[in-house]
């Protein structure tokens, strides 16, 4: 095995190794390399690459994906042996890590350690809240240790790498990868990123029980026509600037070691071998350092895009871009092979390849893998079933769900007067929906139901009364991962008896839970809907259920908006896909022993065809009518953005802005008084919007720009206090082509939600 240089071990050993000393890090650092460790860092990886054939060049840039339950038949293990594969995908067993990494470490020529990769979204084994779930709780903090404790089982089993944060904006909530991000704000969006971030990653590459983070998918891929999966994008500056690339930015600046480029076109360019994306925007503009992988297939899908001739066509215009590594499927003939063909001919430069291949390598290097390649097995399974992960997986649940409906106070449930229970619904004993997308049955993921929580929760003194009631349908045609993924086998039942049966029992009980929504695999990537409906006959179950007259609550596991119908359910909980501690969550918030305090992250629309849809639009020349734009129905949301209710009363007061005018460039210092005026200890998210009168182009009617979670006790009140910057106040304009901070007029508003009406002004004048 190839030694590193004593330089190199000294200057790691004063950065990016230093946990190893100190102990745990510190949530949120994230402190910047010293220039001799990058300098020590790039001269072991120059004096590599100077001893690499143009193959093995080739290889450091190519990644497979390697299943267990599909032999290879020696291929790749001969290509790692070969040198023609840096980084390994979807392999979590140790053991079979070691066994690869092994190879590259004794049996290739330059013994350089595999990376491997895989996509660690919201938990390995201990599963978290989808991230569109973490993003409602409004709490960075906890979205941070969430995804800590993700990278530690992640790192516990051998990875080095995860393909997250999803950080693209998602204002058509046709779109099923709305679910991997934080919705339709970009400033909700950038402090999610930054916080998942320095969750994954710590306070730099090489620390114990941390994995590189891979946002993605740059950029635009949110905005896909018609909410369609791969669909082209095209987007104007301004939008691209002040909506998709904040929380690109943000992930950045927190220290993102890698992007991943998104699959489709923008602006006509595909985005894996777009030179100015890559290149000019991302690395120049916004300063990233790290390494650019693609999507699946990304690269050789050039050709299959008309964009690229053939291969090694793409494999050139790609790295030539900015591209870095390519991603494949399980051996397939990856484009980046056709590199040493592609310099022989000119198509690209000895000094692209190296320098993609200097980054690939320096991240291996900062990870130390090259001392370090294995994993510890005795360690795993210790490390996997850590019984705080799985309390901070109960936690994130709680924090999560959104209080969307309580009418007559129907939450929390009477314990004492509640006698009989029944829980209903296709996703109510479900652990597979219950976990949600992205979680892989070869990391043995378990979950506890709404069911068994409410069993647990209320004990043999209540009779939980259990009916499945109708089935999910099958999706319209079947999932891409539904071989690594399949839906669980069920026990045939008569449909009509079976919903027959679960009507009879909310007759007979104290109270009905309904536990409705969408099959783990009607949501994430290639499912997208084109309604919003409940699928199957779930509508037609709730409708029957409400018409016994008993108390019903919904519990909803989904992650767009879905159309109720107008049903008359007098409770509605949303608790999206709230992960392995799930059942358990949901029970606390259902009993009163958590408080419901989330907040939705985008606004829960009418139906399929208002999307797109933000609450952040434009003014246009006959504002008085904004809500009346469909002649059927109404424009404005059912919820809008940032609602969700607790079981206590808020009320805000005392709004003052510092002083009536500031210069630009000057921060802007705002408080309010926030006052619980119920009976109930509640958690409130604060959230403080603000509007531009007028300047140079016209702004948004509104935009969040500062946010507070906090916890109040009956009658208590403390005064929050918001810091407005200068880059609050600026936005990228189209006349001026950058950007720019008006001397103008600003109406601001603190509330819970965007349709927040206590109000403020102030203005900003030149120095």
């Amino acid at each position: 095995m190839m030694k590193l240089t004593n330089s190199l071990r000294r200057a790691l050993a004063a950065g990016a190794c230093f946990a190893a000393l100190s102990g745990a890090p510190a949530v949120g650092q994230a402190p910047a390399p010293t220039s001799s460790i990058d300098e020590a860092v790039k001269a072991k990886a120059d004096t590599l690459i100077a001893q690499m054939t143009p193959e093995e060049k080739a290889g450091q840039l190519t990644q497979f994906f390697y299943f267990a339950q599909f032999p290879s038949n020696g291929a790749v293990e001969k290509a790692i042996e070969a040198g023609g594969m840096g980084s390994v995908l979807f392999v979590t067993d140790p053991s079979a890590l070691n066994r690869l990494q092994k190879i590259a470490m004794e049996k290739s020529r330059l013994k350089i350690p595999l990376l491997f990769g895989f996509d660690v979204i919201h938990g390995l084994h201990t599963i978290f809240p989808v991230p569109i779930g973490l993003a409602a709780s409004w709490d960075p903090s906890l979205v941070e240790k969430a995804q800590a404790a993700a990278a530690a089982e992640a790192r516990a089993v051998g990875l080095h790498w995860t393909f997250a944060p999803m950080i693209d904006v998602a204002r058509d909530a046709r779109w099923g990868r709305m679910v991997e991000g934080a919705g339709e704000d970009p400033y909700l969006g950038a402090v999610m990123a930054a916080a998942q971030v320095r969750g994954f990653q710590g306070r730099g590459l090489g620390q114990p029980d941390r994995i590189i983070s891979g946002p993605k998918h740059f950029v635009g891929y949110g905005a896909s026509y018609g909410g369609r999966d791969y669909d082209e994008v095209n987007l104007s500056d301004s939008e691209l600037w002040n909506v998709y690339l904040p929380p690109f930015k943000a992930a950045i600046d927190a220290g993102a070691a890698n992007i991943m480029s998104a699959y489709m076109g923008v602006n006509g360019v595909p985005a894996a071998a777009n030179p100015w994306l890559l290149s000019t925007l991302l690395r120049e503009k916004l300063g990233f350092k790290g390494f650019v992988v693609s999507d699946n297939q990304a690269v050789q899908n050039l050709v299959t895009q008309h964009f690229a001739a053939d291969r090694e066509d793409a494999a050139a215009r790609a790295v030539s871009a900015g591209l870095d590594m390519e991603m494949n499927p399980p051996m397939s003939k990856a484009a980046m092979s056709s590199l040493p063909d592609a310099l022989k001919t000119g198509k690209v430069s000895q000094a692209q390849v190296d320098a993609a291949v200097r980054r690939v390598l320096e991240a291996k290097i900062r990870m130390g893998l090259f001392e370090h390649p294995y994993v510890d097995e005795s360690l795993t399974e210790k490390r996997l079933n850590d019984p705080a992960h799985l309390a901070l997986a109960r936690s994130a649940a709680a924090r999560s769900a959104v209080l969307l409906r309580n009418e007559n106070g129907l939450l929390p449930l009477d314990r004492k007067g509640v006698k009989s229970i029944a829980v209903i619904g296709p996703m109510a004993d479900s652990e597979r929906d219950t976990l949600g997308p992205w979680v892989f049955p070869q990391n043995n993921p378990k979950a506890t139901t709404v069911l068994a929580g409410l069993k647990a929760k209320f004990g043999p003194a209540v009779r939980v009364d259990y009916s499945e009631g109708v089935r999910m349908p099958q999706r319209a045609f079947t999932s891409p991962f539904a071989t690594l993924d399949p839906r669980p086998k069920l026990t045939p039942i008569d449909p009509d008896a079976e919903f027959k049966r679960a009507v009879d029992l909310a007759s007979k009980a104290d109270v009905a839970v309904l536990v409705l929504g969408e099959a783990f695999d009607m949501i994430g990537e290639v499912a997208s809907r084109s309604d919003f409906s409940l699928p199957g006959r779930q509508q037609e179950l709730l409708d029957a259920v409400v018409a016994t007259g008993k108390p019903v609550v919904v519990v909803l596991m989904n992650a767009r908006p879905l159309d109720l119908k107008d049903s008359k359910v007098a409770a509605i909980l949303e608790a999206w896909y709230p992960g392995s501690a799930g059942g358990d969550a949901v029970a606390d918030l259902l009993v009163g022993d958590a408080a419901p305090g989330g907040k939705l992250p985008f606004s829960w629309i009418r139906s399929a065809g208002q999307a797109p849809y933000t609450y952040s639009f434009l003014v246009s020349h006959d504002p008085t009518n904004a809500n009346k734009r469909y002649w059927n129905e109404s424009n404005k949301p059912i919820w809008p953005f940032g609602h969700g209710l607790s079981y206590t009363q808020f009320s805000y007061g005392n709004l003052q802005v510092e002083k009536p005018t500031y210069g630009l460039g000057e921060a802007v210092r705002v408080s309010v008084d926030l006052t619980n005026r119920g009976k109930r200890v509640g958690e409130e998210v604060a959230q403080l919007y603000v509007h531009q009168r007028y300047g140079s182009a016209a702004r948004p009617v509104r935009e969040l720009k500062g946010f507070q979670r906090v916890s109040l006790k009956p009658g208590q009140t403390r005064t929050l206090r918001f810091v407005l910057k200068p880059e609050d106040l600026r936005y990228w304009s189209a006349a001026s082509q950058g950007w720019v901070q008006d001397e103008t007029k600003f109406d601001l508003w603190v509330g819970g939600n965007s349709d927040a009406d206590l109000a403020g002004s102030f203005e900003v004048r030149g120095k």
